[in-house]
């Protein structure tokens, strides 16, 4: 990789990460979008295969979040009846 493409990929980050840690959330996002291009241009086969594989990570990660959901949700089903049966308990005294 030529150095012109090293420091447009790391320059492009780090003004994305300044960008977002001022909360310039549209700015960061086209920053690191010029950096991933530059990236692309060198690396066509990897992006295209991740390309490829995107959808298979996308089912992944909603699989994940869905499972997620639901141990948030028994842990908050567990914990309205623990707070239950405490009040219930503290009325008895």
């Amino acid at each position: 990789m030529d150095n012109w493409k090293r420091a447009a990929i790391a320059g492009s980050a780090g003004v994305a990460m300044i960008l977002l840690l001022k909360g310039k959330r549209p700015a960061a996002v086209l920053a690191g979008g010029v950096g991933l291009a530059v990236l692309a241009s060198e690396y066509p086969e990897k992006f295209t295969r991740i390309r490829e594989e995107l959808p298979s990570y996308v089912r992944q990660g909603t699989r994940f979040l869905d499972l997620a959901m639901r141990i948030g949700g028994k842990i908050e089903e567990l914990a309205a009846s623990r707070r239950e049966s405490l009040l219930e308990e503290l009325g008895e005294y």
